[in-house]
C-alpha cells in the first residue's frame, strides 16, 4: 500500500478507534455504578482497572492523531457518546452477564483492530506509533480475558454463541514482525466496527 493510502486509513481507524474508547468508557462507568453488592465488588474493581486503561487509550490515540494533523469525527463522537451512555444505562436492568459478554465480544475486535492499525502506522513510515499500537492492542488482549473468564463463569454461557478467542497475546508481536519482515498487504478487518 502506498504510504499516502496507508495514512488515510489509519487516520479514519484511529477516528474510530479514539471515539469507541469514548463509548466504552461510558458504558463501563455504567456497568461499575450497577454493581452495587459487596459481593460485587471484585468485578467493579476489574471495570474501574479497565475504565482507566480505556480512558488512557482514548489520551494515547488523540496524540496519534494530532500526530498525523488529524483531529477526532465529531459526528462519530456524539453517535459513540450515545451509544456508550445507553449500553451504561441497559446495565442496570439487564445483570451483569450481558455487559461481561459484550464487552469481552467487543474488545476481542479491539485486538484486531490495533493490530491492523500497527500495520497501517508501518506501511505509513510511523514506526514508532506501530509499536504504541501493539501496545494497546495487547492490552485489549488482556481485558477480553479478563471479560471473557468472568462471562464464562454464568450459567448463560453454554448457550450463548461464543467468539473466537484471540490468538495468544505473544502472536500479536510476532505476527506484527512477520508482516514487516514479508511485507504482506493490510488485511480487511474481518468484522464491521460498531464505531
Amino acid at each position: 500500500m502506498h504510504p499516502a493510502d496507508a495514512r488515510r486509513a489509519l487516520v479514519e481507524l484511529l477516528q474510530m478507534a479514539y471515539s469507541g474508547e469514548r463509548a466504552a468508557a461510558y458504558a463501563y462507568l455504567g456497568h461499575i455504578r450497577s454493581l452495587r453488592r459487596p459481593a460485587e465488588a471484585p468485578d467493579r474493581e476489574m471495570l474501574r482497572q479497565v475504565l482507566v486503561e480505556e480512558i488512557q487509550h482514548r489520551r494515547i490515540v488523540r496524540s496519534m492523531l494530532r500526530s498525523l494533523d488529524a483531529a477526532p469525527d465529531e459526528r462519530r463522537e456524539r453517535k459513540m457518546r450515545r451509544i456508550g451512555l445507553t449500553i451504561g444505562a441497559l446495565c442496570r436492568v439487564t445483570g451483569w452477564y450481558g455487559p461481561m459478554y459484550g464487552a469481552g465480544r467487543l474488545e476481542s475486535r479491539n485486538v484486531v483492530e490495533y493490530e491492523v492499525a500497527a500495520r497501517l502506522a508501518h506501511q505509513a513510515g510511523c514506526d514508532e506509533m506501530a509499536h504504541r499500537l501493539l501496545e494497546l492492542a495487547e492490552v485489549e488482549w488482556d481485558h477480553e480475558r479478563k471479560f471473557r473468564e468472568r462471562a464464562s463463569s454464568h450459567r448463560f454461557w453454554r448457550v450463548s454463541p461464543h467468539w473466537a478467542a484471540p490468538a495468544p497475546r505473544s502472536d500479536i508481536r510476532a505476527t506484527f514482525h512477520d508482516f514487516v519482515r514479508t511485507d504482506k498487504p493490510v488485511p480487511a478487518l474481518r468484522w464491521t466496527p460498531l464505531r
